[in-house]
């Protein structure tokens, strides 16, 4: 047998026994996932507790401002800020005394004093029990903790099943109507204000998900004494739209208004790219007037003795292309030349020439004009 029908036999024999072995090991069943929440469910927390009341031929609606329904209804508060508006709490407390049922759970916020004081319900904290489970337990986790709560008043017969409570429990300075405590102390009380009710519970067991853990249904009925027919008012502010969202619901135009102003205001203090208008092609000066601005800026800024040595040399050049031994003429002869060249004077020429007082401030505009005019009489005197 050769060493490759070796290695498959055995690679056979590996995966067989590796099927017989899941095989006897593993089992299918079906498991069931929760579909995550969408639409209202995801946004609204008391979205099963109104799909309950509706399924037992009650009406239900939730809000989330105070808008008061007949005393004959239910309210159930969660997440609520009681002495937020002193105007809503007045309203609130008439209410339940005039014959309102309110039932609020262990998430009722802010300072709680009024309420306590109202109601006659106090919520406080089981030192010695607290003390007792940490010195056997590390941690605490309520959400894991669903233990029965017996009924006292009125019926000692019924109990219920209620997650997420801790150390705390609730007192009663009114006559209890309805109470169900644990070894720690009542955790739902229900007493008389006026003639309506105030129903506090030691947790929040009807929100969310929450009302399918344990007994939770049940005692919502029990909690808001529901009938057929009721009306029952979900209140909470947790879940308030920010801000902006209620800016933009109440005031878009005003918003819409405001942005166009401040995109205005950017635009006209940005710094721009260019121009506001495109520059024309800038002016141009003829040479005579280049010469003569020149000669303005060197009469301003000084004697004038450059332009006159310019002058001069100027002149002289076209005087030795005209006159023959022009350089080495004595001063009455090249007079006599110049003159016969020109026909100018030829010693008002030398003498422009020569003579410094010709060359002072008051004198030089007509000492350079003239010597312009000579130089220009002598290249034209060799045309003709």
């Amino acid at each position: 047998m050769t060493l490759p029908r070796v290695l498959g036999g055995a690679l056979a024999i590996g995966v067989i026994l590796l099927a017989v072995y899941v095989a006897n090991n593993t089992y299918w069943d079906d498991v069931a996932i929760p579909t995550p929440p969408t639409g209202e469910a995801l946004t609204n927390p008391f979205y099963a507790a109104q799909r309950l009341v509706e399924a037992l031929d009650a009406r239900a609606r939730r809000e989330r401002a105070l808008v008061l329904p007949s005393n004959r209804a239910v309210i159930v508060l969660s997440a609520w800020h009681w002495d937020l508006s002193a105007q809503r709490q007045a309203a609130l407390e008439q209410w339940v005394e005039a014959g309102g049922r309110l039932v609020v759970d262990a998430r009722l916020a802010g300072d709680l004093t009024g309420f306590e004081d109202w109601s006659g319900v106090e919520q406080d904290y089981n030192v010695d029990a607290a003390e007792k489970h940490y010195e056997e337990h590390d941690t605490y986790e309520p959400e894991s903790r669903c233990v029965p709560i017996q009924e006292v008043i009125p019926d000692p017969d019924q109990s219920y099943s209620v997650c997420d409570l801790d150390f705390s429990f609730l007192s009663a300075s009114r006559p209890v109507q309805w109470g169900l405590r644990d070894s720690t102390g009542y955790q739902v009380v229900r007493v008389a204000v006026g003639r309506g009710s105030v129903t506090k519970i030691n947790t929040v067991p009807f929100t969310e998900r929450r009302l399918f853990d344990a007994d939770h249904a049940s005692l919502f009925v029990a909690a808001t004494q529901l009938h057929r027919g009721d009306e029952v008012l979900f209140l909470t502010e947790d879940d308030q739209p920010s801000l902006l969202a209620l800016l933009w619901r109440h005031a878009s135009p005003a918003v819409v208004l405001s942005l166009v102003l401040v995109t205005l205001l950017l635009w006209r203090g940005a710094v721009r790219f260019g121009p506001l208008a495109a520059q024309g092609d800038p002016p141009r000066r003829s040479m005579a007037e280049q010469i003569r601005g020149t000669g303005r800026f060197v009469l301003q800024h000084g004697d004038g003795a450059p332009l006159h040595a310019a002058s001069v040399r100027a002149l002289t050049e076209a005087a030795r292309r005209r006159i023959p031994a022009y350089a080495r003429l004595a001063r009455k002869q090249r007079a006599t030349a110049l003159g016969r060249f020109t026909g100018m004077d030829g010693d008002v020429i030398v003498s422009a020439i020569e003579d410094v007082s010709k060359r002072r401030a008051g004198e030089l505009e007509n000492t350079l004009g003239l010597l312009e005019t000579a130089r220009r009489q002598l290249l034209n005197s060799g045309d003709s």
